[in-house]
């Protein structure tokens, strides 16, 4: 199962999550690439410890809105968001080959996470811009999704994740940034979740029901309160449980 972090969403003096120490523990890393946050000197220093780490990096790809961390939805043009998606994947990627290594996959953030997996405008966008810039690169998105289906049908490796940090509602999307049990705040609770997903496919929703949720990817929020211990417990847990923590790409 390969576990990843929302990683490098500081910029300038600005710091958000310890990247030093979720790189220790994560296997793939969604770096921000400087539209929702990060900039050039964080994607360098993200980029140089995940290489030297062996730990696969991601295009974590937003929209324009570093004042509201690209969480606000923003209506687009498709030829303009495609732009920007297929911008932010070269950025980093420049970062990458200093390093020698590359962009692995893409997964969009926030607001554009959301909308494109509901939505056939920018889900479409974004892989135009994967065609655009390397039909092999796997997309990082919720199992079923808009996204999913489009980019199964255009020949795009999926990759299915789910959130063991956040709480789902019974019809099995994620409950909205705007409620206050958005997020799962226990380590332990996180924990649980995460070996659930690997080991029954299945997550646990508010109700205290489950609901199927095959997936490739854990993603744990970098952002999060306790963000490093619920990583540490969650790796530990999957080991425990027989579950290798490995990268999909």
């Amino acid at each position: 199962m390969d576990l990843n972090a929302d990683l490098g969403e500081g910029f300038g003096i600005w710091r958000l999550g310890d990247d030093q120490a979720l790189l220790d523990l994560v296997t793939s890393a969604n770096v921000a690439c400087g539209f929702h946050a990060g900039d050039p000197a964080t994607m360098r220093r993200v980029c140089a410890a995940a290489a030297e780490r062996g730990v696969a990096v991601g295009a974590q790809v937003g929209y324009r809105d570093l004042a509201g961390f690209g969480r606000r939805h923003i209506e687009y043009e498709f030829a303009e968001l495609r732009d920007e998606a297929l911008y932010q994947l070269g950025a980093l990627n420049a970062f990458c080959r200093a390093y020698r290594t590359r962009v692995r996959y893409l997964k969009p953030h926030g607001a554009l996470y959301h909308a494109a997996a509901s939505e056939e405008l920018p889900a479409a966008a974004l892989l135009a811009a994967i065609e655009d810039y390397d039909p092999e690169l796997p997309v990082l998105c919720p199992p079923g999704s808009v996204l999913a289906q489009l980019a199964q049908g255009a020949g795009i490796r999926v990759v299915a994740e789910g959130f063991a940090d956040r709480n789902y509602l019974p019809n099995g999307r994620l409950v909205p940034r705007t409620s206050p049990d958005a997020l799962v705040t226990d380590p332990q609770e996180v924990a649980r979740r995460a070996v659930r997903m690997a080991t029954e496919r299945v997550v646990v929703t508010v109700d205290g029901g489950t609901v199927p949720c095959v997936v490739e990817s854990v993603c744990l929020h970098g952002d999060s309160p306790g963000a490093v211990a619920a990583a540490e417990l969650v790796r530990a847990a999957l080991v425990d449980a027989g579950v290798t923590p490995a990268p999909f790409a």
